[in-house]
């Protein structure tokens, strides 16, 4: 009988697993948690380190497998690329790596590939001639892009931004609440900025260890998680004081918090009711009175209040602006996503544009630095709605610190 693999393990390559067929690595990591604290820490550090380092790790396994890694079946796959990232970037033994994953793969239901995996990890190195985009650990396609638009510096610079875990930034939804709380017993709080400027009720947050839950919920005030750019965006809305405002996507909620805490009343609406529930259940902790509405822009005519003083469409998008937050949308994206994505945020911009009243505001935004859902959508709105007048854009692309890549634009209508 072989002993038990560790729990971590398993649950990584699950993970990995889950994430090759679209999921979200936090999803995958989630439903597969160990209940030790230890598994669950090591569980993460492996599947977002896989990650991170893909390139690297699919270049030491590559030159010791007879076929092409995208041939093997997904959970020797998820198993290979795990051990030979622990062996490439941990502390742990060689052969305790390598043992450590021949259990896991017959723990995964893979036990024949048992005598693969063992040579293979055996025999991985760190790889050599690499080309920019493999050093880089990013998608040739994306890396030549941003090569291209932003110059090699500043698109490596990006780089290696993304393979940093980026720090924890909390919002509170009180002006009069200045972070100090939050600080002591080795936690560092900092006003957290964007492009050198302060975020007004923002923390930055280092130091850090354990679940956030108890500084979500610290007695001295709620707060709520958020990107530095997706605040910047929300304050970009300028929704004010009584403002009658629409958040078109609104979940997980965060714009709609920001908002609803500088005084406007919010309609959050999005596709599902379990997607509005991250909303609604968010407002309700923050104490902050937030309406929803269920609605899908693209299958669904509109059949609710209309006339809104200001209009947000965070947009569905591919989230490329997100990979040092996300790691594993790097390599689920293609090309042909941007494509796909520009003609679904074109039909939602234009839905939730009709509800502007006149003389009213609509924004226009995604968390990706990406030209064919940024300012080419922007571009054919303005050409195709006469009646809007284009007043702004602002991004954060390339991000110039911690924050995620986003853009947003802003039209008046004619009255």
């Amino acid at each position: 009988m072989g002993r038990r693999p560790n729990l971590g393990r398993v649950a990584a390559v699950k993970a990995l697993m889950g994430v090759e067929e679209g999921q979200f690595a936090e999803e995958g990591l989630n439903a597969f948690a160990p209940g030790r604290p230890d598994d669950r820490a090591l569980a993460w550090f492996l599947t977002l380190g896989v990650l991170r380092h893909r390139s690297h790790v699919d270049a030491s396994l590559r030159v010791h497998l007879r076929q092409p890694i995208g041939s093997l079946d997904p959970a020797v796959r998820a198993t290979l690329r795990m051990g030979a990232f622990e062996k490439l970037f941990a502390r742990t033994p060689p052969h305790a790596v390598v043992n450590e994953a021949v259990e896991v793969s017959k723990a995964v239901g893979k036990g024949h590939a048992r005598g693969l995996v063992n040579a293979i990890l055996r025999r991985a190195a760190p790889p050599e001639g690499l080309s920019q985009a493999q050093e880089h650990n990013h998608p040739a396609w994306l890396w030549e892009r941003w090569k291209q638009r932003y110059g090699e510096a500043a698109a490596a610079d990006w780089a290696a931004r993304n393979q940093q875990t980026p720090p924890l930034v909390l919002v509170s939804p009180n002006p009069t609440f200045d972070g100090a709380c939050l600080a002591g017993d080795g936690v560092e709080c900092e006003p957290a900025r964007i492009q050198g400027r302060p975020l007004e009720g923002a923390f930055l947050i280092r130091g850090h260890r354990g679940g956030v839950e108890p500084l979500l919920n610290h007695p001295e005030g709620p707060c709520w998680v958020q990107d530095p750019g997706a605040i910047a965006v929300a304050d970009f809305v300028k929704a004010g004081e009584g403002m009658r405002v629409l958040d078109a996507c609104a979940a997980p909620g965060g714009k709609t918090f920001r908002m609803a805490s500088q005084g406007a009343d919010v309609l959050a609406v999005d596709r599902s009711e379990d997607r509005l529930a991250m909303v609604t259940d968010g407002a309700k902790r923050l104490d902050l009175k937030v309406s929803t509405r269920v609605h899908d822009w693209i299958e669904q005519p509109w059949d609710g209040p209309d006339q809104f003083d200001l209009v947000l469409v965070d947009a569905p998008c591919t989230g490329l602006g997100t990979v040092g937050r996300h790691p594993e949308i790097r390599w689920l994206r293609s090309p042909e996503d941007l494509e796909r994505c520009g003609e679904r945020q074109q039909t939602i911009l234009k839905a939730a544009s009709a509800l502007v009243r006149p003389g009213g505001s609509l924004v226009y935004a995604v968390c990706s630095g990406e030209p064919e859902e940024g300012s080419a959508v922007v571009t054919t709105f303005s050409s195709d709605n006469p009646a809007f007048e284009a007043l702004e854009t602002w991004t954060s692309a390339p991000p110039q610190d911690y924050e995620d890549a986003h853009f947003a634009a802003k039209w008046r209508r004619g009255t």
